[in-house]
């Protein structure tokens, strides 16, 4: 019985001191923030992209007509 413990005790602290799982983890908040951000920031480049196309659109109106 007492060699049944020892082992389980060995087995359980390589199991919590295996890291091999955070890595992953690491990686997919990583991700996360990477896509909230960019998210965030559409809104603003969007807003920009139209009005360097508004600019142009006008500015070619003007010499056309």
């Amino acid at each position: 019985m007492k060699d049944k413990l020892l082992i389980l005790s060995i087995k359980l602290r390589t199991l919590l001191s295996d890291e091999q799982g955070q890595d992953l983890i690491e990686y997919a908040l990583l991700v996360a923030l990477v896509a909230f951000g960019a998210t965030a920031g559409m809104s603003t480049l969007a807003a920009a992209i139209n009005q360097a196309f508004s600019t142009v659109g006008t500015t070619l109106n003007t010499y056309v007509t």
